[in-house]
């Protein structure tokens, strides 16, 4: 412990608790004290409390945990932030509930040319695809366009359909599906990139409401104990307009409190010919706390429309093999000229892989990496990993490739019940997200929430990846191949140090140590005392960037 004896001692001590970090199996009780916005001491309560000073805070934790803030590798704050400020649906529990929603925001905006925004789920809704007289019923004056929570559809109704022109023989587009009437008539639901078809009409998204959207996302995200996070989409892409200048503008204002890697938009309609537009978006580095040194690509979509790349194609519900399996977003064997190219100019790699055949792309692009540039290249991460064939499962560590799960969705729900394991099979829907196999094979686990997919509140997400069940899954829910879930310890270490050091700051944040940075959470209980089925319980009551609070609950 160092001695930071003076007559105004640290500027802060959390005491009173128990603290945890990466390699304890479980919390002990102590305290820690920060001064300068650094840990300078971490111990026992009696000693740690010696070194108040005149000048010293101390924060009695209440029986209550400390730990490194929670750090997010895979989210999209100011989508949803500008989100939360538009035409919201994300909290709907039913069909009906989101158009009561979309008719009461309508009728309290009736100068938008456009009602816009998003978050319906596939599984309100008759085989996940929701149709345009819904919406005619509720907006019937105006175009609707609404994206659902995991980004890959898109809810229209009739207006927008017309307005962009559509009709029974619009083909689809080479990366996406449009949903058909008998007649062929655009039903309302577009599909991937079929989307595109109408969301270049969109109003733009101002940059004062972007800025309005990153800040209202980052309280939120205080709120649940995150203190850095890697935002995964950095472009202009889905109607979104670009957001590199937003993060730099409120990383020089220091409206950005917490830590960003901004992982800069690989555009999939294009080549190599980006990378060197991609040189010069990353500049010298970033701003204050904010660094765009990622490269994200989407090597794929989703399971639940079909369009997750897979090694074998989808079953249609009756056990009998399609002639569909899915989409490659990015050139396979383009990805392996790419991604060697990018890792040798110091990017590191995101990839968007979900279905098996993607994951397996991502790894040969890793791969070929490490063999033109050596092994010490970049932290290449592949995120969500829904399917991942056994036989791939070892080369992430042998390729020191980081599994970034989403483990929120490990679970039973009605879009895995009803919309996946039927279209894939019991034998291929077995190897849904297996964390606990990548962590029996060696490979570095990352964690992150998708939100506004899905919640970004990572006691929830750690909740079921022990679990394999959702916090208050009614009686006699199965776990989802209880084979795959991770300890509390692992799952936490995920979502703190695992992040950390993807996020390339693993020195200085993710760990309780002295002379790291004191960005902290503080729980109000100890989830490793209690039982498994209530972790999700646990509330975050402080959170801390460089020492000073960002979030205390109740205010």
């Amino acid at each position: 412990m160092t001695d930071t004896s003076t007559a105004a001692g640290p500027d802060l001590i959390l005491a009173g608790g128990s603290l945890w970090t990466e390699g304890m199996a479980s919390p002990r009780a102590g305290a820690l004290a920060v001064a300068d916005g650094r840990i300078v001491a971490v111990g026992d309560d009696a000693d740690v409390l010696a070194l108040r000073g005149a000048r010293t805070e101390v924060v009695d934790v209440a029986g209550g945990l400390v730990l490194p803030g929670f750090q997010d590798a895979h989210v999209h704050p100011v989508m949803a932030g500008v989100d939360m400020n538009r035409c919201d649906v994300h909290h709907c529990e039913s069909a009906d509930e989101a158009l009561s929603a979309i008719r009461r925001y309508a009728e309290a905006n009736p100068d938008l040319a456009w009602i816009v925004g998003g978050g319906w789920s596939m599984s309100h809704y008759p085989g996940g695809t929701p149709t345009r007289q819904m919406l005619d019923a509720v907006v019937p004056d105006r175009p609707v366009y609404l994206v659902n929570r995991d980004g890959h559809g898109t809810w229209v109704n009739t207006r927008a359909i017309e307005a962009a022109g559509m009709h029974a023989g619009t083909r689809d587009p080479a990366d996406g599906r449009i949903e058909r009437e008998p007649d062929g008539y655009p039903a309302g639901t577009l599909h991937e990139g079929a989307g595109h078809l109408i969301d270049h009409l969109l109003p733009g998204i101002t940059f004062d409401e972007q800025l309005a959207g990153l800040r209202v996302a980052q309280e939120h995200m205080f709120s649940l104990g995150i203190t850095s996070w890697q935002d995964a989409a950095v472009g202009a892409m889905f109607g979104q307009d670009d957001i590199l200048p937003v993060y730099l503008h409120a990383a020089r204002s220091g409206d950005l409190v917490a830590r960003v890697v901004g992982s800069l938009w690989w555009d999939r309609a294009r080549s190599s010919d980006q990378i060197d537009e991609l040189v010069d978006r990353r500049g010298d580095g970033g701003a204050g706390r904010f660094r765009p040194t990622t490269v994200k690509m989407m090597l794929d979509g989703v399971a639940e429309n079909y369009t997750a790349a897979m090694l074998e194609p989808y079953e249609d519900g009756c056990g009998c093999a399609t002639e569909n399996s899915g989409l490659d977003f990015v050139d396979p064997v383009g990805l392996l000229e790419y991604v060697p190219r990018l890792d040798a100019l110091g990017f590191q790699v995101h990839f968007h892989a979900l279905g098996d055949r993607a994951v397996r792309n991502a790894l040969d692009a890793v791969e070929a990496a490490r063999a033109a540039n050596g092994p010490d290249g970049g932290l290449h991460h592949l995120a969500h990993l829904q399917v991942v064939h056994p036989d791939d499962i070892p080369r992430f560590a042998r390729v020191g490739a980081t599994a970034n799960i989403q483990t929120l969705w490990a679970a039973h729900e009605d879009q895995m019940d009803e919309l996946t394991i039927p279209f894939l099979g019991e034998r291929r829907a077995s190897w849904q997200y297996p964390f606990a196999g990548l962590l029996r094979a060696g490979a570095q686990l990352a964690a992150g929430s998708d939100w506004p997919v899905s919640s970004a509140d990572p006691l929830a997400a750690i909740h079921v990846a022990v679990n394999r069940m959702v916090p208050g899954a009614e009686e006699g829910t199965e776990p989802l191949y209880a084979e795959q879930a991770l300890p509390l310890a692992v799952a936490m270490a995920a979502y703190t140090a695992g992040t950390a050091r993807i996020n390339g700051h693993a020195d200085s944040t993710g760990h309780l140590r002295e002379g790291a940075l004191a960005d902290l959470a503080v729980l109000d209980r100890d989830p490793f005392a209690g039982n498994a089925d209530e972790i999700a319980s646990t509330t975050v009551v402080r959170t801390y960037v460089e020492g000073q609070q960002v979030y205390l609950r109740g205010q």
